[in-house]
């Protein structure tokens, strides 16, 4: 095994790394907050995935979370906020972390057993197989707190479920039910909550009976074909955001957040 192996990766607070008979279990472990995500939690994803690439081992990925939820996004709360990343560190990692989900030749299946919101639908949707829970839901909550997708969302969504039904998932932040994401193209399959697990591994089973250098190519030529805009949108939504952090209306969306009340917004 390489030097640079999953075995030497260093511990983060708020995240599991496991790797056991070909399959590296990633798993966001902040059940209190539904897997919200700090800068240091999301580079010790992007460092999984990427020693993942050089690990021999490693046959599949797995990424899930702990608890009720999948992931709820960036974490918002004035503990998350007091953590020292600033909010443009944060996206620097999560977009380093959809590229290396991305550009890993080994699928990634992500198992999303609950709300996937903000930057969690771009994780899930940065993975080969989404496989829900009919208990899921997906949310692009960005605009609730004046904010706009990233992590590759304006394109990861757009791309899977075209334009319109993308443009109402970002300005009109709803849940999208998994039944519906389904119908749409945005997951891979959903399977009742009683046997979700055991699908999971079902499919688990398969990648990794299955050829892995042939997966590889495979996983690289649709990407190759689908993903053509996905490095530009992450360089767009980076400025785009890191412009809108600095506004009033993030200011107030983020203080109505914390104090669970409606955002008044007043930029134009």
């Amino acid at each position: 095994m390489p030097d640079s192996g999953i075995d030497t990766l260093a511990p983060v607070a708020g995240l599991d790394i496991k790797l056991a008979d070909g399959v590296l279990s990633v798993t966001i472990d902040r059940p209190e907050s539904l897997n919200s995500l700090t800068a240091a939690v999301l580079a010790g994803i992007a460092d999984a995935m990427e020693r993942a690439a050089t690990d021999p081992r490693v046959k599949v990925v797995r990424l899930g979370g702990t608890g009720r939820g999948f992931c709820s996004g960036a974490g918002m709360s004035a503990e998350d906020r007091s953590r020292g990343a600033s909010r443009t560190e944060t996206i620097t990692e999560i977009n380093r972390t959809v590229r290396a989900i991305t550009a890993l030749p080994h699928p990634v299946v992500a198992v999303v057993h609950g709300p996937a919101a903000g930057v969690g639908v771009s994780l899930a949707l940065a993975c080969d197989l989404v496989l829900a829970s009919e208990n899921a839901f997906f949310m692009l909550a960005f605009t609730k707190i004046g904010l706009m997708p990233d992590g590759g969302a304006s394109a990861l969504v757009a791309g899977a479920i075209g334009r319109i039904r993308a443009m109402r998932m970002a300005l009109l932040p709803e849940r999208l039910p998994a039944a519906d994401a389904l119908s749409y193209g945005l997951v891979s399959a959903v399977y009742p909550a009683e046997d979700f697990e055991a699908e999971v591994e079902q499919v688990i089973s398969r990648l990794l009976a299955g050829p892995a250098v042939a997966f590889a190519k495979t996983k690289h030529s649709i990407n190759a074909a689908t993903l053509t805009e996905l490095e530009a949108t992450l360089e767009r939504e980076f400025h785009g955001q890191a412009e809108l952090l600095g506004s009033r209306d993030f200011a107030e969306g983020a203080r109505a957040f914390q104090r669970r009340r409606s955002p008044i917004f007043t930029d134009f």
